[in-house]
């Protein structure tokens, strides 16, 4: 079972309690980024301009924290290690560049190059996290996330796709857990970034 460190807030501090808490406040997190999977090349590219908005998510996710659930109801971060930016933003970052290695399309961005692109991905990461596996000493990565291709023009939903991977940890250590999602989304972004395309004519 993940074995997690608990948050705990004291309403006052004194003394070495107090020096305690100030040295391990400052003290630097490890810093995580996934690594951006290779994804095939679509043929002949497109004329066609996409902006990749970023995904919502709740606030427990929406963080920099790596998220990891003891249980179905519990929402707790591995301690001492962050996320080089925000679930959501290196999700949106993630598929952006895979879009714009395809050689598929016009231009991929963040937001439009002209008065308005030709299509918007619109999206929302509902599961990025680490769970638990009863009786297990390891545990398990869930990624899920759906996305949706509007035409910007008359601002139709073209298609909607729901992506989910798991994949279990080799241990329970940080490295081991962000390994797993490194895997999970290696295998789900040329799969989004293949849909995406497709959808985008």
């Amino acid at each position: 079972m993940l074995r997690l460190i608990p948050i705990l807030f004291a309403a006052a501090l004194t003394g070495c309690g107090a020096l305690t808490a100030l040295e391990e406040a400052s003290t630097p997190l490890e810093v995580y980024e996934l690594r951006t999977p290779e994804v095939a090349q679509s043929g002949a590219r497109r004329g066609v301009e996409v902006i990749v908005e970023e995904p919502l998510a709740s606030g427990s996710l929406a963080t920099e924290r790596i998220m990891i659930r003891p249980s179905p109801l519990q929402a707790q971060y591995l301690p001492g290690v962050r996320w080089a930016d925000p679930a959501p933003a290196m999700l949106q970052t993630m598929l952006v560049r895979s879009l714009s290695e395809t050689g598929g399309l016009g231009s991929v961005s963040r937001r439009p190059v002209g008065p308005r692109a030709d299509y918007a991905v619109l999206g929302e990461l509902t599961d990025f996290q680490g769970e638990a596996i009863e009786g297990a000493e390891s545990g398990l990565v869930r990624v899920r996330f759906v996305l949706r291709v509007v035409r910007e023009g008359d601002a139709r939903v073209v298609a909607t796709r729901s992506f989910e991977a798991t994949e279990l940890a080799a241990a329970t250590d940080p490295d081991s857990i962000v390994a797993a999602f490194d895997s999970a989304t290696s295998r789900l972004l040329p799969e989004a970034v293949a849909w995406i395309v497709s959808q985008a004519r």
